[in-house]
């Protein structure tokens, strides 16, 4: 090389060298519209979001997202439940029957059982290890979470579809959901509705009315509100309970009582006040996330 070459040639970067990842470790694949119940004519479909890596079976969350007991929109936490699948769990998003369409109580608590009982029975297909289940939702789906660890395997809210498998769930998690809808409703709010005193634009008239169907109100209220199976529970589950102090929905009081009946009862119970928290919106960050996230992994790995 000449003195002139030599002055003008190039020396490039290094260039950064990193191992690839046999393992897939924190790469996740979304499975979109699998249809786990034939209740409705268009069936109903849950997401799962799992671990590229099928060497292994992993725990499962099942998620179900608050509504007001209507159509659940999946899509709104799928960034954050993503985040679960990168760190191993399987994420199963399922929806329900809509009670604005007139599908009363028991029917969301129906189909959330039944989604637990499907993915137990194709756990091979979707690598669940099928000891290990999560339920976890946020208001109405909090309700469920609720609803659907108190009464494993009740025949009274089991149907056909899978019934040879079981809806017990290893550890619960609810985020601002209704515990004692009795208590939660304003003062006559059942005889109002009873006697045709509520429109259905007011705020969740339309949702009440049709969970309630030609049911007797205050018998639905009751059996919708997880404070009352406490203690008829044969094995408590481990449950968090996550509450903002300023939800405008949900009072905080709903969690209090709830934690405190299940701490009375010997259950193995958690909570955690958001300060501020509202219903939704800001009550959530990463540090929730986080108290979520380790509350599961303690107790189904």
């Amino acid at each position: 090389m000449d003195a002139i070459s030599e002055v003008f040639s190039l020396a490039y970067p290094d260039i950064k060298v990193m191992k690839n990842n046999p393992s897939l470790e924190g790469i996740a694949l979304v499975e979109h519209d699998i249809v786990f119940s034939n209740v409705v004519p268009e069936g109903l479909k849950l997401t799962l979001i799992r671990p590229w890596n099928t060497d292994t079976k992993r725990p499962l969350i099942v998620f179900v997202q608050g509504a007001g007991w209507a159509f659940p929109n999946i899509y709104k936490q799928l960034p954050q439940l993503s985040r679960y699948a990168q760190l191993g769990f399987v994420v199963a998003m399922v929806t329900h029957r809509n009670a604005v369409e007139g599908h009363a109580f028991p029917a969301y608590l129906e189909d959330v059982k039944t989604a637990i009982r499907f993915l137990r029975a194709h756990a091979d297909a979707y690598y669940i290890d099928p000891t290990r289940v999560c339920i976890w939702g946020t208001s109405s789906g909090g309700n469920a979470a609720m609803l659907v660890g108190l009464t494993a395997d009740d025949p009274k809210f089991k149907t056909a579809e899978y019934a040879e498998w079981s809806d017990g769930v290893q550890v619960v998690v609810n985020c601002y959901g209704p515990t004692n809808l009795l208590h939660m409703l304003p003062e006559g709010f059942a005889d109002a509705m009873r006697n045709g005193l509520l429109s259905d634009d007011q705020p969740f008239v339309r949702n009440f009315r049709g969970l309630f169907g030609d049911q007797d109100i205050k018998d639905v209220l009751y059996r919708m509100s997880p404070v009352n199976y406490i203690n008829t529970c044969a094995k408590l589950p481990p449950m968090l309970m996550i509450q903002g102090d300023a939800d405008e929905i949900v009072p905080y009081e709903q969690a209090v009582e709830m934690y405190e009946k299940l701490y009375d009862a010997g259950g193995h119970v958690e909570m955690i006040r958001v300060a501020g928290g509202p219903h939704t919106g800001s009550f959530w960050s990463w540090e929730v996330h986080r108290e979520i996230e380790r509350f599961i992994s303690t107790h189904i790995g």
